[in-house]
């Protein structure tokens, strides 16, 4: 397989409190990856600091190259990112919000094509969202900003993709449709990609590979397509505790296990 995205030995301290503990591991060409853990327990801030926005120790590598040294601009060439909430920026459409994806690509006065922006209304009409193209971004339902920036995400076109709970306002079903869009991108197109999910059902349902955290620290990881219910259970549990694993049409569906024990 061929490893696009790298992490080694990530450390990120607070003051003295180091609280993400030699976190490695690579994601490679056309994998699409979750990372799960409880509240705090650092997804988001590893996420944050692949994307040059934490100060970190270790190194974060893409297709080889050191994105420690690079500035904002050459990493955005690399790593596309997804914020959990995404700001208002009034008075700009969201089919102009969807265009800043190919600011990397343009010189310093230079404004997209006519291409491009073709491109961008063929990405949004992709996400179902093409109606909502001329409407302020302001104007738009946080689940409509989120699968917008998601559009944008997809313009920049990177070898890799970082997600912070992409799907976290939205709807059932735009979270199913948005989940597999994101899959079916990562796959075709052979890209890296990385997503935090509250839901581990989720995960299991869209993801390749899932890297479990606790307390800042991996404390292992699951191939979706080779894991047996014992193994889903036993490792899922490391984070989640007590735990029950149904099976469904498409795998497993965990819940926690209320079962009384004498």
């Amino acid at each position: 397989m061929s490893r696009i995205f790298s992490l080694r030995g990530l450390r990120i301290a607070y003051a003295r409190d180091e609280i993400i503990h030699s976190v490695s591991f690579d994601i490679h060409a056309g994998e699409f990856c979750a990372l799960l853990g409880l509240n705090g327990s650092g997804k988001t801030t590893i996420l944050h600091a692949s994307c040059g926005l934490l100060p970190m120790s270790g190194s974060c590598a893409v297709n080889g190259q050191d994105c420690s040294a690079m500035n904002e601009r050459e990493r955005a060439r690399l790593i596309a990112f997804i914020p959990q909430n995404c700001g208002v920026m009034a008075g700009k459409t969201a089919l102009e919000i969807v265009m800043m994806g190919f600011n990397t690509q343009l010189g310093l006065f230079e404004s997209p094509s006519k291409a491009q922006k073709q491109a961008a209304l063929v990405t949004l009409d992709r996400l179902g969202c093409a109606a909502f193209a001329r409407r302020d971004f302001a104007a738009l339902s946080q689940g409509q900003r989120q699968i917008v920036i998601l559009a944008r995400c997809l313009v920049q076109n990177t070898p890799v993709m970082l997600m912070d709970e992409p799907d976290s306002a939205l709807d059932f079903l735009n979270r199913q449709m948005v989940l597999e869009k994101i899959r079916s991108v990562i796959h075709s197109e052979r890209k890296a990609g990385l997503i935090t999910l509250h839901d581990p059902n989720f995960a299991m349902r869209y993801c390749d590979r899932l890297l479990l955290l606790k307390a800042g620290a991996l404390t292992g990881e699951i191939t979706m397509k080779d894991a047996s219910r014992e193994e889903l259970r036993e490792k899922l549990s490391l984070v989640y505790g007590d735990i029950e694993l149904f099976p469904c049409s498409h795998g497993f569906f965990m819940a926690p296990n209320t079962t009384r024990k004498e």
